[in-house]
């Protein structure tokens, strides 16, 4: 399930946008120890993460000799989750004008999933 989400423009790098989410993160989730990204997240953010959050982030690369699919520990997650909020037609393009428009219909959507579940469990 998805904690937190910051919708941002093209203009702003991922590995910047990753610190806006991250920051955010810090006095919510304390207990945090590890952090799985790929490998567009690697560089300079490693370090940020350990100085200001305390945390590992820990980069899953794609090997050089992988070919085509290879399923790769824990990367697989945020893959499941695209496919998750894809499902959702109003997901399925970029309908929003605003970003936190955006940010908006994610959380719903994961209400929508959660919420499914919870009563799948309860039945």
């Amino acid at each position: 399930m998805i904690i937190a989400v910051v919708v941002h423009s093209a203009a702003i790098q991922d590995r910047d946008g990753a610190k806006l989410v991250l920051a955010g993160l810090v006095a919510r989730f304390p207990r945090l120890l590890l952090i799985w990204a790929d490998g567009g997240y690697a560089g300079k953010l490693v370090d940020w993460v350990m100085e200001v959050c305390h945390w590992t982030l820990q980069i899953v690369k794609r090997s050089d000799d992988a070919v085509g699919f290879v399923l790769f520990p824990r990367r697989w997650v945020v893959e499941r989750t695209f496919a998750w909020l894809g499902r959702y037609r109003r997901m399925s393009k970029d309908y929003e004008e605003l970003p936190q428009s955006s940010e908006c219909m994610i959380l719903i959507a994961m209400i929508n999933l959660m919420s499914r579940r919870l009563a799948r469990c309860r039945a």
